[in-house]
């Protein structure tokens, strides 16, 4: 078939033949479109006495390892363009370390009433895991209004707590490359701050968004594991999958709400980066409902104004509460003693199986890298290796009894 792409040909003496210095095995790898697949087989059934197939759909390229990082550069938004061309943030690459930027006395001060602000709002507004982690930044990362963290203490903090890494990026990422960092627990980062004309609101990613709203919550383990667990996820969908994704993050990490102690809690960075959207977000006018990663997924999302759907999660025992409703938004919110504990339960992951894929995948914890699980030796190795640790545990166990 003349649109058939061959990759590999391969010729082998027949090991069944009637005639052994005639009878040949014959390989081919080849890449045809679907609808030519019959016609090929027809037309190699003319020819050959014994036709087999073993189809193999192709799927997108996604990354093996941290270091295949540097191929996911395709970015949707770069950075504010009236930044100085010589300021450090503007002259970001791919593969870049992170650097120490000194930022300049207006930065500086819009940071200032960022922080200060937002900062005041954190303790009647953010979650538990939230206000932990803000306080461990603060006392290790140099979190305080009259400097900005810089992203090298921030990624150490992180790796240290929760395996996290942050890469600098130079603006907003296509869907498939941000998501696939996070299945290798790096999330990229901006370094540039908002135009100081407009502190409380940004209409782009900036560090005040990474530092004050992503960062905390990335320093809590069972947020990440949510995090990294929507990232291998992604790994070779399709774009369908990619932007159904994208929304479950959305809705979750960027806009996400609990229920604490009777009380509505913020833990999306969305929120508890801007001032306006945090005290909306919490006041007497949105409805909440539950979380449906099926329902989340395909549900159109406001980036432009106020936050008018978000979806979060309800534990598996409790009944989610709804309560106040207007016809301009609502949220989500669940009551349990370990609420973000549920971000790593089973709806989400329910889902992710959904996603159709002609292969599986294993992430080693090891190696940081994902290892495609194409023959029964793979997933032998990896079943004892569990099994291994399963010992570990129950071992650890018995001592403490």
């Amino acid at each position: 078939v003349a649109s058939s792409q061959i990759h590999h040909f391969e010729t082998r003496r027949a090991k069944k033949s009637n005639n052994s210095a005639v009878d040949l095995d014959v390989f081919i790898e080849c890449e045809a479109h679907s609808a030519d697949v019959s016609h090929l087989m027809t037309s190699l059934k003319r020819v050959a006495e014994d036709v087999r197939t073993s189809r193999e759909d192709k799927v997108p390229w996604f990354p093996r390892k941290v270091p295949d990082l540097d191929k996911c550069h395709h970015l949707m938004a770069k950075y504010d363009p009236s930044l100085d061309h010589g300021h450090p943030v503007s002259l970001i690459s791919r593969g870049d370390p992170l650097s120490r930027i000194e930022y300049t006395a207006q930065e500086t001060a819009t940071w200032r009433e960022v922080y200060r602000k937002l900062s005041s709002l954190y303790p009647t507004h953010a979650c538990t895991q939230y206000l932990d982690a803000f306080q461990q930044l603060e006392k290790y990362c140099g979190y305080q209004e009259n400097s900005m963290p810089q992203l090298q203490d921030v990624s150490r903090f992180l790796k240290e707590r929760t395996g996290f890494q942050l890469r600098p990026a130079a603006g907003l990422l296509s869907a498939r490359d941000f998501l696939a960092s996070l299945a290798f627990r790096v999330f990229h980062s901006t370094q540039y701050i908002r135009h100081f004309s407009s502190p409380m609101h940004s209409p782009e990613l900036d560090c005040c968004h990474e530092l004050l709203g992503h960062v905390p919550m990335l320093a809590d383990k069972e947020f990440t594991r949510f995090s990294q667990d929507i990232g291998l996820a992604s790994l070779g969908s399709s774009e369908a999958e990619i932007e159904k994704l994208a929304t479950v993050y959305w809705f979750t990490v960027e806009f996400g709400l609990c229920k604490q102690n009777r009380s509505v809690k913020a833990y999306g960075a969305g929120l508890l980066s801007l001032y306006e959207e945090l005290m909306y977000a919490l006041s007497n006018k949105p409805e909440y409902k539950p979380f449906d990663p099926e329902v989340t997924a395909v549900h159109p999302y406001q980036d432009q104004d106020f936050q008018p759907i978000s979806y979060g999660l309800c534990s598996p025992t409790t009944p989610c509460l709804h309560t106040k409703k207007s016809g301009h938004a609502c949220f989500t919110l669940w009551e349990t003693n370990s609420e973000l504990a549920a971000l790593s339960s089973s709806p989400h992951r329910n889902y992710a199986m959904t996603i159709k894929k002609p292969f599986s995948l294993h992430y080693d914890l090891f190696t940081s890298s994902v290892e495609v699980m194409n023959t029964p030796q793979k997933v032998k190795k990896a079943v004892c290796r569990m099994k291994e640790e399963q010992k570990n545990l129950c071992l650890a166990l018995e001592n403490l009894s």
